[in-house]
């Protein structure tokens, strides 16, 4: 129910329900979205609940157990054995066969059982906490999935939004300069080759803005897939963020070493390795003995009829049974099968020692390659801004020269392709920036900032 209630309200705070009105949604709100939203998250954190219920099932091993038990038998025919004859005044090498026991048997009763010693489950528990919080790192683990693949795809769309500005505005630069041209055309003052021209300019602008407008939908569909959104819903970005990423962009960024204890991907293997070796334990326990305690109590029936009547007709006997004791296993021989167990564990701990090893030069390999393509992309953004302002300043110094009869319509168009070229250029220089951005905070292990 409180997860419903965090939904509703962060449903009602981006405007996803019919009848509300669009808002922009923020990174932090997205992310928070799909961390409360994302279903396969929400399959990890069954696993998590999973984890705990495991838990108190290796626990209950270590508890006392209490059986009952309840048997109604009828000897359809009774066992017989040979007795001498002479016990009953016969011959003594002759024999009798007498019949043991009454027809009718019942038994009711419990039993009572405490371990005292038993390696294997004092180890077991140790082990059960620990995959505990196995589950709860893969759970951390899939939240800073969720939080890195939402904030890529956050920044594809911010990115795709601002390609569908620029072509916005290239569209109503050229309509505006298809008005102008064909007045002048009307008026015998341009020829109808440059309106042409011009026209078809015009059409692959609206051409690109449907392509990029279909691109914008499926990222959108994929986002919110991500977060785990109806697909119905929706949403509008803020067009100022590419701003801020300019803005943090244009300083020097210093990044800190690091460190791999921070990294949840090698806690995991670190949580495996620590399991793998409490499994190892569990096998040697097997040579230990065990002791347990145990109590029992019966209550049984014995007659010749079924109906067990408490009448000396009935020939019905009751009799109650009690004992308590001390019950030593001992292990002794089993063909070697624990030690074949204890030597796959060796095995498998080496093996996750290997994988460790791997891991730690892969994620150190990320973390290099992250901070080279933000320095990378730190001097793109710096040459493709001042490409912008010089594309600017080009096209609006031909546009003015085009107006005064200075330049011709072929340099006015060129300028103007070259001019929509740098804005794109410098639109995905900013988000290959903040691409590499996010790949050098996953490696540093600092994903759950971006929540902030």
């Amino acid at each position: 129910m409180k997860r419903l209630k965090l939904t509703l309200i962060l449903l009602v705070g981006i405007g996803v329900y019919h009848g509300y009105a669009q808002t922009q949604l923020t990174l932090q709100e997205a992310l928070k979205f799909a961390l409360n939203n994302n279903k396969q998250l929400a399959k990890t954190k069954m696993d998590e609940e999973m984890g705990k219920f495991k838990t108190q099932e290796v626990r209950s091993q270590a508890l006392p157990q209490l059986n009952g038990n309840a048997s109604y038998t009828d000897n359809l025919k009774l066992q017989q054995s040979l007795i001498p004859g002479q016990v009953f005044g016969k011959p003594a090498d002759s024999s009798v066969l007498v019949a043991f026991g009454v027809k009718y048997n019942v038994t009711a009763g419990a039993e009572l059982s405490q371990q005292i010693f038993n390696q294997a489950v004092f180890t077991g528990l140790k082990a059960a906490k620990s995959g505990e919080e196995y589950y709860t790192l893969q759970t951390q683990q899939s939240e800073e999935n969720v939080i890195y693949a939402v904030t890529q795809l956050y920044y594809q769309l911010l990115v795709t939004q601002e390609k569908i500005t620029t072509v916005n505005s290239n569209i109503e630069k050229l309509t505006e300069l298809v008005n102008a041209t064909k007045s002048q055309f009307d008026n015998g003052l341009a020829k109808k080759i440059d309106l042409d021209r011009i026209k078809v300019n015009l059409t692959n602008y609206v051409t690109q803005r449907t392509q990029l407008l279909n691109q914008y939908a499926i990222q959108t569909n994929l986002l919110k897939r991500q977060m785990g959104m109806p697909l119905q819903s929706a949403f509008t970005l803020p067009s100022a963020s590419l701003k801020e990423i300019e803005r943090k962009a244009s300083g020097v960024l210093q990044y800190d070493d690091m460190n791999l204890a921070n990294r949840t991907e090698y806690k995991v293997l670190k949580k495996q390795e620590e399991l793998q070796n409490f499994q190892k334990k569990a096998y040697q326990a097997e040579y230990y003995p065990s002791l347990s305690l145990f109590g029992r109590y019966s209550y049984n029936g014995m007659s010749n009829q079924w109906l067990m009547k408490n009448d000396p007709s009935y020939m019905t006997t009751w009799f109650s049974a009690s004992a308590i004791g001390l019950s030593l296993k001992v292990p002794i021989f089993d063909g070697f099968g624990r030690r074949s167990k204890v030597s796959q564990a060796n095995v498998s701990i080496r093996q996750i020692n290997k994988q460790l090893e791997d891991t730690e030069l892969a994620l150190n390999t990320d973390y290099e390659n992250a901070k080279l393509q933000v320095r990378s992309n730190l001097s793109t953004i710096t040459m493709q801004k001042e490409n912008v302002d010089l594309a600017n300043e080009v096209y609006y110094s031909t546009q003015n020269n085009y107006k005064l009869g200075l330049a011709g319509l072929t340099d006015l168009l060129n300028a103007e392709t070259s001019l929509t070229d740098a804005q794109n250029s410098y639109n995905e220089a900013l988000l290959q920036y903040k691409l590499a951005e996010l790949e050098t905070i996953k490696s540093k292990g600092s994903l759950r900032d971006l929540l902030n």
